[in-house]
């Protein structure tokens, strides 16, 4: 199978199938979000990282296995409008940055610091905190064995630049954390997941950094 990354709401999930981990990418809602289903093959467990709208389409992808658990990017309410439905309908644990959970209305039941481990099955996420478009944004990190680096990247890095900033001191902030944590800890070929739109690596995004830093957006 071939994985592009490109989906549209209403249509169908993209389907990325690494040797001990499926990820099943879909949009959905107004804002055109990405939700990202990961199952490991190993176990079938399976982790939902944004339950971000239309709460009806989330539970068909998610399908009769359900999950065990949702991990929420960020605090912004389009990554978390179908959050409340969807644990209701699965009994998932909830994960969020520590420094975000209070703007998420949906408890968080597992508060998440940078370089905490989040597992699914036998499958481990490495969190990353970023600081910058939200207090408390998280990132997550699947080192693959067999393969390159997978990163979750919420609304912190897209193809093309940062999320967005409201004040200087925000965004050398977030370009810092990227800088130091993402661009220098992961190689070229590490595949970028973003909150919304197409995917990316980190290969196609580095020789723009210091582009980015020089425009302040």
């Amino acid at each position: 199978m071939t994985y592009s990354g490109a989906v549209k709401v209403g249509g169908p999930a993209d389907v990325h199938e690494l040797s001990a981990l499926i990820i099943s990418k879909a949009a959905v809602g107004p804002m055109e979000n990405n939700a990202y289903l990961l199952r490991c093959r190993a176990t079938g467990e399976q982790l939902l990282i944004d339950a971000a709208n239309d709460a009806a389409t989330l539970l068909t992808l998610i399908g009769d296995d359900g999950i065990a658990s949702v991990v929420t990017t960020h605090r912004h309410g389009d990554h978390w409008q179908a959050l409340a439905e969807v644990v209701a309908a699965t009994g998932a644990r909830t994960y969020a940055g520590r420094y975000d959970a209070e703007g998420i209305p949906v408890p968080t039941d597992v508060a998440v610091e940078d370089g905490d481990t989040i597992r699914v099955g036998e499958i481990a996420l490495r969190a990353v905190r970023l600081v910058g478009h939200t207090p408390g944004s998280i990132a997550l990190v699947y080192d693959d064995p067999f393969g390159h680096p997978h990163v979750f990247t919420g609304d912190c890095l897209f193809p093309g630049g940062p999320g967005r900033t409201t004040t200087p001191g925000e965004f050398a902030s977030l370009m810092d954390g990227l800088e130091t944590k993402i661009f220098a800890a992961l190689p070229d070929e590490a595949w970028i997941y973003p909150g919304h739109g197409n995917d990316s690596t980190l290969g196609a995004e580095r020789p723009h950094l210091a582009e980015w830093r020089a425009r302040g957006w």
